[in-house]
């Protein structure tokens, strides 16, 4: 028993041999070669394309634009979604954008058939697989379901090769689905052209008997052919980086199915297959080293059709990935100096790995080391990883020592003076300040400061390494001495002398030792009873100059006494206003006023004393005013008795 059928007769064992033919070419796994035929109705951006090629008698049924055809009717449209709701909506199978599909609404007849075409240039005695994908349109009720047979015709278009009923394409109550139907077939010998014809065996009418067709191929069939890296069949992508790749070895086992097989290696790197040359045997190793994307595959046929594509399977796609190349480089900040900070850098990427001298290791792109020491000397390696690719550059770094800075011992001078700086331990010399040197680039210079200064010297060494050291030189200034402004007193009082003096390490006093409260300090209180000069001495107690000095005056003004009393009798007797002392201040006004204001008496100074009278005249005998303004700050008022 085959699928029911009891073969009893020599033609019903020939309907049965075939339908085993088919079945178990369903059933096996073998390998396809490149569609010798590949309908998908094409593609476009209106909802209906064009009419099959009715000259060729490509279909008996009649060409429609209208969304939902009528009986016996087509269309080539992309979206049934305009049918209603009779119809499913849906797309085309081959997933195209527009993409078209072969829409049908079978006839009443069942003597009409789908799609008929030749196809030409085959090999006899190959095998080949035949495909189509089709589905039912209907939605919910279908009187007579789709019923296809896809056969395969000699040239004459009667006589079969072979043919495959799909039986009745039940409809979908949850979409519209695509379902593949294929079988495969050997040409007979000899036979390069044949005719490839959907018929149908299903009654048309409303409703019932609507559908689908798309992605119809044809293609050459044979054994399996599985192709792997390395014989391991499960590897069938391998990545490496231009400029670092190895050679991959692809292989396929031996299988049986052609009694002399031929084989040819294929590569495709994005313009589609070409043969490789001199690759015709069951391995291949490639070494590709520009970066791309690498496809290869093996095809295979007897040995008589290896040349045609139309006769030959192929293999699984093997892909070998060469990524671009990483490129890296490392710097440093080389040469350099114990004590200094090593930066190190290299290229960018997605990972770092540096090593280096003195157990060194980090995972930065830019990392460092402060206060290096001479055994960070050496080669450093910085390993740049970008994506799967990595590089390896290298940094060498010198390391020297330190120079030991000497800028000398501090000195002191006097102000004016210079002294020889001695600075040691370097080959080269930078002095700062330059302030005061004569050379502040060389070992010993000059200095001639105003000031006391600190002065830093750099020695550095052969290498360029560079260390410090400071220098005092101490300044003594040279004294100075201001004895401060001319003061003015009156005898009997007192006034502060205002005295200042600088210079290093300085002493000082007043001459003469007469009238201060101290001759040593700079503000003594003078009380001279009479007009005196007094000296300030400012000597250096470091032998800085010579001793400076300068002298204040002081003014003592006498003091007054004013009688309240006078008798201008010409007696001889107090006939005068005699004021003590008036007479040295010879700037001084005195004023005499009498009771209505009016004044009787004035001079500036006091040679000769008031006698009593106003132009000429003794005045009355009486009490007066008066008004002495000494022009010093002390103005004196009050009353005097005129008596004869």
């Amino acid at each position: 028993m085959i699928s029911g059928f009891k073969c009893r007769s020599l033609f019903i064992s020939l309907i049965c041999f075939l339908i085993f033919a088919v079945t178990k070419s369903r059933a096996q796994t073998g390998s396809l070669g490149d569609p010798v035929v590949h309908i998908t109705f094409g593609a476009g951006t209106s909802t209906h394309a064009g009419a099959l090629p009715a000259d060729s008698g490509t279909t008996s049924y009649t060409y429609s634009t209208a969304d939902f055809p009528i009986d016996g009717s087509y269309t080539i449209e992309n979206t049934t979604a305009g049918a209603g709701n009779v119809w499913w909506s849906t797309t085309d199978h081959t997933g195209n954008t527009g993409g078209y599909m072969m829409i049908v609404n079978a006839s009443y007849a069942r003597t009409d058939y789908f799609y008929k075409r030749e196809v030409d240039g085959l090999c006899g005695g190959t095998t080949y697989q035949f495909s189509a994908w089709a589905g039912n349109l209907l939605r919910s009720q279908d009187d007579s379901p789709p019923n296809i047979t896809f056969a395969i015709l000699q040239t004459d278009g009667t006589t079969v090769i072979q043919s495959f009923a799909t039986g009745a394409i039940a409809l979908s109550t949850s979409g519209f689905k695509w379902i593949q139907y294929k079988f495969n077939f050997t040409l007979p010998a000899g036979t390069s052209n044949v005719i490839i014809k959907m018929t149908n065996n299903s009654n048309g009418g409303a409703p019932a008997n609507d559908l689908a067709l798309d992605d119809i191929t044809f293609s050459p069939y044979g054994p399996a052919l599985v192709a792997s890296f390395n014989l391991a069949a499960s590897t069938t992508t391998e990545t490496e980086c231009a400029g670092q790749t190895e050679p991959y070895t692809m292989t396929v086992p031996a299988v049986t199915g052609y009694t002399s097989p031929a084989y040819q290696w294929q590569v495709n790197t994005g313009s589609g297959w070409t043969d490789i040359a001199g690759a015709t045997t069951l391995s291949y190793t490639a070494n590709p080293t520009t970066a791309g994307t690498y496809e290869y595959r093996l095809a295979s046929a007897e040995a008589t059709n290896i040349g045609s594509l139309s006769c030959r399977i192929v293999s699984n796609v093997l892909t070998l990935v060469v990524n671009t190349a990483a490129t890296s480089s490392a710097t440093a900040n080389t040469p350099l100096c114990v004590g200094n900070t090593l930066n190190l850098s290299t290229t960018s990427g997605t990972t770092y790995k540096w090593t280096g001298p003195n157990g060194f290791t980090s995972t930065e792109q830019k990392p460092s080391i402060t206060n290096i020491t001479a055994a960070a000397a050496g080669v450093y390696t910085a390993t740049v990883t970008t994506g799967n690719c990595s590089t390896t550059a290298y940094a060498t770094v010198s390391v020297y020592a330190q120079p030991v800075a000497d800028a000398g011992a501090n000195v002191t001078i006097c102000s004016g003076e210079s002294t020889t700086l001695n600075a040691s331990g370097g080959t080269s010399y930078s002095w700062s300040p330059t302030t005061g040197l004569s050379d502040p680039t060389i070992a010993d210079p000059v200095a001639s400061p105003t000031d006391t200064t600190t002065y830093v010297v750099t020695v550095s060494n052969s290498n360029a390494c560079t260390s410090k050291d400071t220098v005092i030189v101490n300044v003594q200034q040279k004294p100075t001495a201001n004895a401060g402004a001319d003061k003015v007193m009156t005898q009997g009082q007192s006034v502060t002398l205002n005295g200042k003096a600088s210079g290093s390490d300085i002493s000082y006093y007043w001459t003469p030792n007469e009238y201060l409260s101290s001759n040593t300090v700079l503000n003594p209180v003078a009380s001279p009873p009479d007009d005196i000069t007094y000296t300030l001495h400012v000597v250096s107690n470091v032998g800085c100059g010579a001793e400076a000095t300068d002298a204040v005056f002081v003014r003592v003004y006498k003091k007054i006494t004013i009688p309240n009393t006078f008798t201008p009798n010409g007696d001889g007797i107090n006939d005068y206003w005699d004021i003590t002392a008036l007479s040295t201040y010879p700037t001084a006004t005195t004023q005499v006023f009498n009771r209505y204001g009016t004044e009787v008496f004035k001079s500036v100074g006091y040679a000769t004393p008031w006698d009593g009278r106003y132009n000429g005249q003794n005045i009355p005998v009486g009490t007066y005013y008066y008004k002495i303004d000494l022009k010093n700050g002390n103005i004196f008022s009050g009353w005097v008795l005129v008596v004869r």
